[in-house]
C-alpha cells in the first residue's frame, strides 16, 4: 500500500451513523495518511441522525478505530465538532484516546500563514430556525444522495468509478451557487477581520480553494457526496484532493500560486481528459 504523505490534513462531514458515509475510501485515504497533524473539522459522527434512527456498519467502527491508531501512532488529532455532533462541544479541552477536542483551532502552516479552523456552520444563517423552506432543502438533499448512493451502486457493478452525482446538482442549481458564493465571503470576511490569512471549514458540502481580496478560502468538502480532503505539504502549500478510484488534485494554494478548484465536475470527467483540463487551468509560466 502506497503512502501519501503530508504535514497536515482536513476531513470533515464525514457523518458515521448514515448510510451516505462511503467508508470504504474514507479508510482508504486513512490508512495511507502519514502526518503530523489530523483535523477532524465537524459532523464526523451524525449524531442528529443517530437519535432519529440507529444506522452504524462494521465500516463505520473502521474509521473511528483508524483515527484513533493514528493517535496511538503519534499523529496530533484535533476533533472541532459541529452542528451534526454539537453534544461533543461540551467536551472541549478533553482527550479521549489521543484525541484533542476543542471548538475551533488556529493553524499555523510552514510557511507561517495563519488559518483559523472551524466546522463554519457559524456563518450559515440556514441554521436559525427551521421553516418550510430549509426543510424543503433538507427533502431535496437527501434526495440528492440516495440517488447518489444507488448511481454509485451501479457503477461499482459495472467497475466505473465514483461519480459525485450531487456537484452536478449544485454547480447546476443557480440558488444553490449562490448560496455557496454568499457563504465563501462571509467566511472570508471573518477571517480578513481577525488578521487571519485564511479559514479552514466544512459544513456546506462543496470542497473549495478560493482567494478572496487577498484571503485563502479553504473548504475541505465531504465524505458522503464528493469524497475529498485538504491537506499541506511541508511547503506550506495547501491541495483539496479528491479521493476514490482515481485520486485527484482539485485545487492548491501555496504563496507562489492559487489555482482554484473548479467548480463544476472534474472529477467526472475520463482521468486523461481530467488532466488536460487542470493543465489548462493552471497559469502560464
Amino acid at each position: 500500500m502506497t503512502s501519501y504523505r503530508c504535514r497536515s490534513a482536513f476531513i470533515s462531514d464525514v457523518h458515521l451513523g448514515t448510510p451516505d458515509c462511503k467508508t470504504a475510501y474514507l479508510l482508504d485515504f486513512l490508512r495511507r495518511l502519514r502526518c503530523e497533524t489530523l483535523y477532524l473539522v465537524g459532523d464526523i459522527i451524525d449524531m442528529e441522525a443517530l437519535a432519529r434512527r440507529a444506522w452504524w456498519s462494521a465500516g463505520h467502527s473502521a474509521v473511528i478505530a483508524e483515527i484513533f491508531a493514528l493517535a496511538r501512532r503519534g499523529v496530533d488529532v484535533v476533533y472541532i465538532p459541529g452542528n451534526h455532533d454539537a453534544p461533543l462541544r461540551a467536551l472541549h479541552g478533553l482527550r479521549f484516546g489521543g484525541v484533542r477536542i476543542e471548538l475551533e483551532a488556529v493553524h499555523v502552516g510552514a510557511d507561517c500563514r495563519r488559518y483559523r479552523v472551524s466546522h463554519g456552520d457559524e456563518f450559515d444563517p440556514a441554521r436559525i430556525g427551521r421553516g418550510w423552506m430549509q426543510l424543503l432543502g433538507e427533502a431535496l438533499h437527501r434526495l440528492v444522495c440516495w440517488s447518489n448512493r444507488r448511481v454509485h451502486a451501479v457503477r461499482q457493478r459495472l467497475e466505473l468509478p465514483y461519480l459525485p452525482l450531487s456537484i452536478i446538482v449544485k454547480s447546476r442549481v443557480r440558488m444553490a451557487l449562490a448560496y455557496i458564493r454568499a457563504y465563501e465571503q462571509r467566511v472570508a470576511r471573518d477571517a480578513r477581520e481577525r488578521g487571519f490569512d485564511g479559514h479552514i471549514c466544512g459544513h456546506i458540502h462543496f470542497g473549495h480553494v478560493r482567494e478572496l481580496d487577498g484571503v485563502l478560502y479553504l473548504n475541505d468538502g465531504d465524505w458522503v457526496e464528493h469524497c475529498t480532503a485538504l491537506v499541506e505539504d511541508h511547503t506550506g502549500a495547501m491541495e483539496l484532493i479528491h479521493w476514490s478510484e482515481q485520486p485527484t488534485a482539485l485545487g492548491r494554494a501555496s504563496r507562489a500560486l492559487v489555482w482554484p478548484s473548479p467548480a463544476s465536475a472534474l472529477a467526472l470527467m475520463p482521468l486523461a481528459q481530467r488532466r488536460r483540463n487542470l493543465d489548462e487551468l493552471r497559469p502560464a509560466a
